[in-house]
């Protein structure tokens, strides 16, 4: 049996409510499956607008086996390009990120504009063509501060994304702020298991001491269901409505993408030791009242993010191989907002900090315990894991339909 049809039929068998078998979590060929099916196949979160503020700013990403540079034209466009020199494949920009009025191709000097077309390539024949050697381009969209992109040669419909993020992404007006500080950490684990780890907080109370001071462990803020039946939600949603936030609970009929605005443990106002803000300056003008708590948006398979009334944090997931996953955190600020003077940079990392070496160090035990032999799938909490329960199901709705599609096709071309 071929790895897709085996796979197939294990999700298909899979017993609800239950994790998923070792081979997942582990398997180098499952794992090249998940980035086939889903990683190169879909959108992907991959940074913001604000970090290519000008023409000529651009940064570099690697998403499995492609290379990826993200660029702003001189049209203030941004643009996403396979970073691979259409001579002879060589990387084109070789660092994590910088300013250039042109792409140039270190290797031979093949000179590309900011749009991806070819200027320049030296010594070639007379009848070469530059315009059939443009840099390859990737789909790339922009929503509320935040890019996407889809490696795919036709990507799925991204409409349905922003009409539901946008409107809880705008008042924050972050594609006009800045990144005060940033982080990559590897965790030795499967992604799947980063972001099992991150749909509940069944285990904050033990693990979480510094996130526990200002974030609600409540089983109706982190997951999927009861917060519409929750009084101190709804009255959280009521307060920010009529502050002009969308608010209340989204989840797409996919499941893939959800957003809500929670509250915070009350009294607190972001998440520091002391539950007051970390920055003086507020992350946008248009948000003018306080007590607004965390405006919470996931996107399979790549972010979480926690917008509040003083910064914004952006978390990134890029699979490295079956068992290491790269987790990248982004505090953003106001444009404006001055270190040393608006906010103390170690008071407004701190709780996250602490909080992402904890989980990478859950997540590795939990790795080190699936490899073992005497493995097999157990129950998950309906009480505190209702969001990993939907991030499974997710998971394995998405992958059936994604290979029973492919064999489909194949079955019509055989």
């Amino acid at each position: 049996m071929d790895i897709n049809s085996n796979v197939l039929r294990q999700l298909k068998n899979r017993r609800p409510g239950f994790s998923l078998e070792q081979p997942f979590y582990t398997d180098a060929e499952y794992f090249k499956l998940d980035m086939e099916m889903i990683y190169y196949r879909d959108w992907l979160f991959i940074g913001h607008d604000c970090e290519v503020p000008r023409a000529g700013n651009y940064f570099t990403v690697q998403i499995g086996d492609y290379p990826i540079v993200i660029v702003r034209g001189r049209d203030q466009v941004i643009r996403a390009f396979h970073n691979s020199c259409r001579h002879r494949g060589s990387r084109v920009c070789t660092t994590d990120r910088g300013s250039s009025a042109k792409l140039v191709c270190p290797y031979h000097q093949w000179t590309y504009e900011l749009d991806g077309s070819l200027l320049f390539a030296r010594q070639m024949a007379e009848d070469f063509d530059k315009s059939q050697y443009s840099l390859k381009p990737v789909h790339c969209e922009s929503v509320g501060g935040y890019i996407f992109i889809c490696l795919a040669k036709n990507a799925p419909d991204f409409a349905s994304v922003r009409a539901t993020i946008e409107p809880y992404m705008a008042p924050h007006r972050i594609s006009e702020a800045k990144i005060a500080f940033q982080s990559t950490i590897i965790e030795k684990g499967n992604w799947k298991l980063v972001w099992e780890n991150n749909r509940e907080c069944y285990h904050c109370a033990a693990n979480h001491p510094e996130l526990c001071r200002t974030f609600p462990e409540a089983p109706t803020v982190s997951g999927v269901q009861g917060a519409m039946s929750d009084p101190v939600i709804t009255a959280h949603w009521a307060h920010c409505e009529a502050a002009g936030l969308p608010s209340e609970f989204k989840l797409s009929p996919d499941g893939q993408f959800r957003t809500a605005r929670m509250p915070l443990i009350e009294g607190a106002e972001s998440y520091t030791m002391s539950g007051q803000n970390a920055v003086k300056r507020p992350l946008s003008p248009d948000v003018t009242v306080n007590g607004i708590g965390t405006m919470l948006l996931f996107h399979y398979p790549t972010t979480w993010n926690h917008i509040l009334g003083d910064h914004a944090i952006s978390f990134r997931v890029l699979p490295i191989s079956a068992e290491e996953t790269a987790v990248t955190t982004k505090w953003i600020v106001h444009k404006d907002a001055v270190e040393g003077v608006d906010y103390d940079l170690e008071e407004l990392t701190h709780v996250w900090t602490e909080t992402n070496d904890q989980d990478r160090r859950i997540v590795e035990e939990n790795a080190f315990g699936i490899r073992s032999p005497a493995y097999e799938p157990g129950p998950y909490s309906e009480m505190h894991e209702g969001g990993v329960m939907q991030f499974v199901e997710w998971y394995t709705n998405f992958m059936i339909n994604r290979l029973q599609g492919d064999q489909a096709k194949l079955s019509a071309v055989a």
